[in-house]
This record gives C-alpha cells, structure tokens and sequence, in this order.
C-alpha cells in the first residue's frame, strides 16, 4: 500500500483517481509521496520512504530542491495546468490598466446613496475615460506555458505582440500565434512596449530584473504587469518609476506592505489560478505524475530530476535508482547485477546537473542482498524495486 501525504486541500477530481493500492494519510512520517499546494516545506523532515513530492501548481519555491535532491526525492510540478485561469486574470489586468475600471466602481459605490446617479454620471464618467488594447504593444517575457497562451490571446485582441525567451522550445513555438515577434533581449521588450507581463520563474538571473535600468528603457506610461512571482520586481524601483510616469500602472498578483501604499498600483490577492478549473487541472495531473512514477518508474515534469522513461518489458521486475551524475555509475550497477546471474533486457540512464536515473529491467528477481549491495554503491540515492 503506497501511502500519500496531502499537506494542502487537494481538489477529490485529483485524489479520486488513486486506485485502491493507494491511502490518503495525515502523517508525513508513513508517507511514500506528497501532494502540496502552498506548504512551506523547507523546515519539515523527511522520513526515509518519501520518494516523492508532486506540487499541484508550477511554482515550487515552498520546496527544498536541494535537500530533495540530496535524498533522492523526485520534485514535479504541473507546468500548464494552470495556464488558461493565470492568462485570464492577466488579460483582466490588462484591462483594469487601460481603462480606470476600478476608479469607476469606486465612484459608485460612494454616489450609491444619490436619487440623480444616473444623471450625475454623465458627467463624472470622463474623469475615468481610459484606452483600448485593440493596437498597442504587449512584450511578454518568458514564453512557457502561461506565456503563450497570454501572447496568443492578445494578438486575437488585435494587439502586437513581442515574446522573448532564450528558452523557447520547438514545441512552444509551434504554438505560438505566428503574429508574434520574437525578441533576443528584454530591452527590445522594454524599449517598445506599452504593456510587459512577466512569465519567468524566480531564480538568481530574474530576481529584481524589472529594476531602475530596465524601467529606465520604457516609454513613458507603460504598464508592468506581475502575475508570476513577487521577487521579479524591484519594489523601490518601481515606486519612483510611478512618480515619475514612466510606468502608468503596476498590475500585481503578490500585494506586500510597500505595493499595498503606492499610487496606481492594482491588486490581487494571488487568485492566479485560484479557479475551480485550475485546481481541478493540477491535481489531476499531480496524481497522474505520481502515480506514472511510482507504478512505472517514468519521471515526467520533475523540476529536479531528468525525464526519463523505459518502455514496458516482460521481465520479473525494474529496478529504479536515484543517482549522482558521475562516470561508471551505470557499469558499477550492469557488473554487480551480471555477478548474481541477473540479466538485463533492457536499461536506461539519464541525467540533469548532479542527479540522475537509472532504470534497469531485470528477467530474474533480485533477492534483498542484492538491493542492498545496490544501496551500498557510492553515489546511490535511493533505490526501489517495481515488481511485475
């Protein structure tokens, strides 16, 4: 019986297609996986039998990568789950920026109470008149799932779209709208956009990069649209562009106590992919992560483990080990499994950074001594069998 850890609500469309090899458990110290929303788990320990973490989402700054990593833990996300229900509160900030949508609902909620509303709006209205998205330019920086699809949708808007990504994949670019003009820096993005939406991860090249030099690239009043990660924004930096004009309005789904005090600033309290919709979309693709892995061994959409899959073959069992990436890896586990009269019908071996996989198919089972022996290698991770 594989015991799973939910450390978050998980949406029941994701949990109902565990089968009955699978229990739901409250206690991480039993727990062979985890399934996590938003759970801070860098101060948590891990016991021994986790071996994997699915994040029903595409961030996982709430995840100690490293520490994972170290302990043979694979890591997913589910990149696109969410995709569709971020690219629409992208677009409603789009529009909340071009027209004072919000100035207006405030106008009538504090006139509520006046018997000539409807003739005093007339006059009022002009002071929330805004513009139209239908020809301006949006450059949208990172060009992944979401990217994409807020790119796609805004050319259909009737707007000019300009995309960077140094990491386009041939797959994302057949997806794109071919209307979009692709960019090799993000200072063409900042030099010729009335709007920029960010679609990056946070890491070290990213942190703060919408900063003093970049905003100093912008036409004056150009909207910053952030509904990736708070960090991407240099909070000072965008204050004193505000004052000067050079940016219009700051759209943002991560309010913290210096955005929350700015002029023109809009927003949100993180409702990117707060949608039925979404949560449905990642857990269920969670689960099917998990479970690909632990009845498979395939690793698919892991953030700190390669890709890697094996197709099925008629043997006795596979054999999946968690690995440093170094030389004779592969031929310390072929020779010892050889030396017990093990033969191998098929094997593969792949690797991201330091970590890598092996998978070996085995037509003889191995008897405990030999796991361990595989255990004991220098480098080994983790080890588990999957018995056909």
């Amino acid at each position: 019986m594989t015991k799973i850890c939910c450390l978050n609500p998980i949406s029941e469309m994701g949990t109902n297609n565990l089968t009955s090899d699978y229990e739901l458990t409250q206690n991480l110290e039993e727990a062979d996986a985890v399934l996590v929303r938003s759970a801070d788990m860098h101060s948590l320990e891990f016991p021994e039998s986790l071996i994997a973490v699915a994040r029903a989402g595409a961030g996982v700054n709430n995840i100690p990568l490293d520490r994972c990593t170290e302990n043979g833990i694979v890591v997913f996300n589910t990149p696109g789950a969410n995709a569709n229900g971020v690219k629409e509160l992208v677009l409603a900030g789009m529009l909340l920026a071009a027209r004072d949508i919000d100035g207006g609902i405030r106008w009538v909620e504090e006139n509520r109470e006046d018997e000539t509303i409807s003739k005093d709006m007339e006059k009022s209205k002009k002071k929330f008149a805004g513009t139209e998205l239908k020809g301006k330019t949006l450059g949208v920086i990172g060009l992944g799932a979401i990217g994409i699809e807020v790119a796609n949708a805004a050319d259909a808007l009737g707007m000019h779209v300009i995309g960077y990504d140094p990491y386009l994949s041939v797959n994302g670019a057949l997806r794109l709208s071919r209307q979009v003009r692709i960019v090799e820096t993000p200072g063409a993005i900042y030099a010729n956009c009335n709007y920029i939406t960010l679609h990056v991860p946070l890491l070290d090249d990213t942190r703060g990069m919408i900063n003093r030099e970049a905003i100093s690239m912008m036409q004056d009043g150009t909207v910053i649209l952030n509904y990736a990660r708070d960090l991407l924004v240099n909070d000072d930096d965008i204050a004193e562009g505000l004052a000067s004009g050079r940016i219009r309005r700051y759209m943002t789904d991560f309010p913290n106590p210096k955005t929350c005090h700015m002029t023109n600033v809009i927003a949100t309290p993180h409702l990117g992919a707060s949608t039925a919709e979404s949560e449905d979309n990642c857990a269920v693709m969670a689960v099917d992560e998990l479970r690909d892995f632990i009845e498979t061994g395939r690793i698919r959409n892991s953030v700190n483990y390669p890709s890697c899959t094996l197709p099925p073959e008629k043997c006795a069992c596979r054999i999946c080990i968690m690995n440093v990436n170094r030389p004779n890896m592969i031929v310390s586990f072929s020779s010892l499994l050889s030396a017990e009269g093990i033969n191998i019908p098929n094997m593969t071996n792949k690797s991201r950074g330091n970590a890598a996989y092996t998978l070996i198919d085995c037509d003889t089972l191995p008897d405990e001594t030999v796991i361990e022996k595989i255990r004991a290698i220098d480098g080994v991770k983790k080890v588990r069998v999957i018995y056909y």
